[in-house]
């Protein structure tokens, strides 16, 4: 497999997003990530937006924004995750600050070679990159996968979730560890998704109920009140960093 990324080869910008996205429709709604999306990457940071080829086929974009962290401000990771990673890296922009750390934000697998190591490979190519840029860190909000099948389950009980040979049972969370990376903390704001319940019919085919509604590729479940005529989504995510 190669890897290149789009500073040097902005050709491979469309590929790369036919990849597809991570999540369900509702997914998409989180206004912080409308800062970040993948056109946006690719045009303020592409040195940091990957392309695994193989053959010369797109199979993997991985892509990272960079930010400054640790710092006097910012002692640690923040509790919303990967909505509060995105606003760090946008004022570091703003403000003219110098990163120290690189992001992970999404990794995204061509559907026919998932569970080939494909993720892995990219996983590397951005502590690579972080490298090879002069940061000292790669820390990801991580989405663990399996987490759909189980929204009611708290997130601290489903990180104890183990295999028999000590890694997690979650497959994403397990392809980290197996790269040496080390759980740091939960995330438990990580991404808020808000909505009319006209909305949310919309993007879930759901007619929300008053309290909590699972919904397909939701980790947590919705909140909704009919009198408000609100739903409101809190996902958890893990941070994890990566050793460079």
């Amino acid at each position: 497999m190669v890897i290149h990324n789009l500073a040097n080869r902005p050709d491979l910008l469309e590929p790369a997003l036919a990849l597809g996205d991570i999540g369900a429709e509702f997914m998409q709604h989180d206004p912080i990530g409308d800062l970040t999306r993948a056109r946006r990457l690719a045009r303020r940071w592409p040195e940091f937006f990957l392309v695994v080829l193989d053959e010369g086929e797109p199979v993997a974009r991985a892509v990272g924004i960079p930010l400054a962290f640790p710092a006097e401000d910012r002692t640690e990771l923040p509790e919303h995750g990967w909505d509060g990673a995105i606003l760090w890296a946008v004022q570091d922009a703003l403000d003219g600050r110098a990163p120290t750390a690189l992001c992970a934000l999404d990794v995204q697998v061509a559907r026919a070679r998932r569970g080939q190591g494909v993720a892995a490979a990219a996983l590397t190519a951005l502590r690579e990159c972080a490298r090879e840029q002069g940061l000292s860190r790669l820390v990801v909000p991580v989405r663990p996968t399996g987490k759909r099948d189980h929204p009611r389950v708290p997130m601290a009980e489903y990180l104890t979730w183990r295999r028999a040979d000590g890694l997690p049972g979650d497959p994403w969370l397990r392809t980290h560890e197996r790269l040496g990376a080390r759980l740091v903390k939960i995330a438990p704001f990580a991404m808020t998704i808000t909505g009319t319940l006209a909305q949310w019919r919309d993007w879930t085919g759901l007619a929300l109920a008053d309290g909590e509604n699972e919904v397909d590729g939701g980790l947590v479940p919705v909140l909704a009140s009919t009198a408000q005529d609100v739903g409101v989504y809190v996902e958890p995510n893990v941070w994890l960093e990566h050793p460079l």
